[in-house]
Parts: structure tokens; C-alpha cells; sequence
């Protein structure tokens, strides 16, 4: 199923719905279940998408039976037309973050250097002075280990919403992402077994500050102001089961700037698969249902790594292959006064 969260122009308050008819259409769980239980209240797990994600196997399995009987349900039906999507999951429980694509990280590490290079006197003799101290470079531990950090899960926009350019920011950037949501209670799972946990998959583009992260990339806690920011994080356009996605290891992702291709790459490029990500987060923790783990860039698959970055006004359309396309507009404002509310 293609699930999704959505309001229209006279319902602000977000539904759960499940894509229909090539997503042209958007059942309506809610009142399809109100329809089919007329004397019943509506249980939580089709009042939202995160909601059946809790409700696990028996919520899938009444969506289903929803989706089944949609003959009859004609006053559940939405156009998609009519609808505008918000995030899948639009507050997530948690975020993870990952770096699993070894060829973003070689370059994006070189790209940091030219930038922080591009900031002094003398940038040649900058970057010499950076290689020969090893600053930005590939760690080793990242072999051993999968790394992750916590984007601001307050932050999350969806679809076609606006992506609002931080004032402090003058080289923005997308990067185009993977993500997984987990289904159910997760702890101490093996890597085997991992997967078993995954209730579906969307797509993550976590939009980047890139001269303000070169500068407190040196600090090494995390990424900081370089990531967070009112609207920095972008997930949909919808969640998508994973039996539907079949092979998560076999799924071309494209980046597109204003209709021109920017990146092509694949998830099976992944160096930490899946597994290895849930396996490592599990350890001596429990992940909850709804949490979102990012799989970090694919290879080529932001502006750092070309050297080219974003404009005011300009739109970028992330696709991965089996769920469909993420759209925003990057808006710059004026900086706002401080103390504003």
C-alpha cells in the first residue's frame, strides 16, 4: 500500500490515506472505516498513518480490507488532485541519520575542504595544509561501524510544502535519501532478522547548509546549524509497505534541479545495508514503530558534491524507483527580527 498524510483546502486538520488508481486517487481510511462501522468510533489506527503503523499486522490488515471494499465507499474517495500531501509520518517519534553510501563521502569530504579552502588567503596552500593533517577525510572507523546522527524530527515538512533558505545560509543544498520506518518494537534484533522490522519505505531529502556545516564541521560533535532549521527536513511524498517495494537493495534514485538532472544512483550501491543500520541502532536500545533511519546520501547525490549549489526559488524533484517523486521549492525571506515569535 501507498500510504499517505493529507489535507485539503477546506480540511486543515491532516488525514490518513491509502493512493489509489496509478495515486490519483486517496481513500480516506478514516471515513472509510466509519462507513463500513457506522455505529462504531473510529480507532486510532486509521485516524493517522502513524497510528497504523502501531496498530502493526491487524491495521494493515483492516486497511486492506478497506482498500477491498472501496466499491462502497464512494464518499471516502478523495481526488488526488483535491489533496495536498504533508509528511507520511508528520512528527516522527525519532530520526536516525545515516552514512551508508561510501562514494558521497569521498567526495562530500573533498567539496568540504575546497570550501573551507575558499574561505582563506591562499586556498591552494589551504587544501595542502588539510590533506597533509588528514582534516576532512575519510575516517577509517567508518569501515567498522555504521554512523548516525539525529536530524530535528520537529522539523519534518512534506511535498511540494517550501523549504525555507535560512538566513544565515548562502550555499544551500538537497541531498537525495533513502529512508526506512520501523514497524515494531526493535531490540537487540539480529542482522538477520532485521529486516522483519522495516513496516515500509519513503523519501528523505535532508536539506543542508553547507558553509555553515563546513564550519562547524571541525568541532566534530554533529552537524548542527549546518542541518538545523525550520523545514530542513522533507519526508514523503508517501510511505510506501515494504512488501510493495519488494528488493530494497534495487532501487534506481534520481535528483532533479528545475527539471535537470543533477544525480542517478542506486540503493544497491548501499556499503551498510539496512540490516546493519537496525542491528547496530538495537543494541542495548529499543527503536519504536514510526521511528525514520535516513540511509545518507547516494553517491552524487547533492550539490556539494558537484561544487554547484541551490538558488532562491529553485525547485528540486527527488525520485527513487517503486515509490515516486518529492517535490519542494526552495524560498528565501528576508532575515526575521530577533525575538520574533
Amino acid at each position: 500500500m501507498r500510504l499517505v498524510t493529507y489535507v485539503t483546502a477546506v480540511e486543515a486538520a491532516p488525514r490518513a490515506g491509502v493512493l489509489l488508481d496509478e495515486d490519483q486517487t486517496i481513500l480516506d481510511l478514516q471515513r472509510a472505516w466509519e462507513g463500513m462501522h457506522p455505529a462504531e468510533a473510529a480507532p486510532e489506527s486509521v485516524r493517522s498513518v502513524l497510528g497504523l503503523v502501531e496498530g502493526g499486522t491487524g491495521s494493515l490488515d483492516t486497511a486492506r480490507e478497506l482498500v477491498a471494499s472501496r466499491a462502497r465507499l464512494g464518499g471516502a474517495l478523495v481526488a488526488r488532485s483535491a489533496a495536498i500531501l504533508r509528511a507520511p509520518i508528520p512528527r516522527p517519534p525519532q530520526m536516525r541519520d545515516f552514512l551508508c553510501f561510501e562514494k558521497h563521502l569521498l567526495q562530500a569530504y573533498t567539496s568540504l575542504r575546497r570550501l573551507r579552502a575558499e574561505r582563506t588567503s591562499d586556498p591552494e596552500a589551504a587544501m595542502l595544509e588539510m590533506d597533509a593533517k588528514g582534516i576532512l577525510q575519510m575516517p577509517q572507523s567508518w569501515y567498522e561501524r555504521p554512523y548516525f546522527y539525529h536530524p530535528n524530527r520537529l522539523n519534518v515538512i512534506g511535498h511540494e510544502e517550501e523549504v525555507r533558505w535560512p538566513w544565515y545560509c548562502e550555499q544551500m543544498d538537497f541531498e537525495l535519501e533513502f529512508a526506512l520506518v520501523i514497524g515494531k518494537p526493535t531490540f537487540e534484533v539480529s542482522r538477520e532478522r532485521a529486516l522483519d522490522h522495516v513496516f515500509g519505505y519513503t523519501i528523505f531529502n535532508d536539506v543542508s547548509a553547507r558553509d555553515e556545516q563546513s564550519r562547524e564541521s571541525p568541532g566534530t560533535l554533529g552537524p548542527g546549524k549546518g542541518k538545523d532549521f525550520d523545514t530542513g527536513n522533507v519526508l514523503g511524498p508517501c510511505l510506501v509497505t515494504a512488501d510493495e517495494v519488494g528488493d530494497p537493495y534495487a532501487l534506481t534514485m534520481i535528483a532533479r534541479v528545475n527539471g535537470e538532472e543533477w544525480a542517478r544512483g542506486s540503493t544497491r550501491d548501499m556499503h551498510w545495508k539496512w540490516e546493519d543500520c537496525i542491528a547496530h541502532v538495537a543494541r542495548a536500545e529499543t527503536l519504536v514503530p514510526g521511528e525514520v533511519l535516513g540511509s545518507g546520501t547516494v553517491g552524487d547525490g547533492c550539490g556539494l558534491e558537484h561544487m554547484r549549489f541551490l538558488k532562491p526559488g529553485d525547485v528540486v524533484e527527488l525520485e527513487i524507483e517503486r515509490i515516486g517523486v518529492l517535490r519542494n521549492r526552495f524560498v528565501r525571506r528576508p532575515r526575521p527580527p530577533q525575538d520574533a515569535a
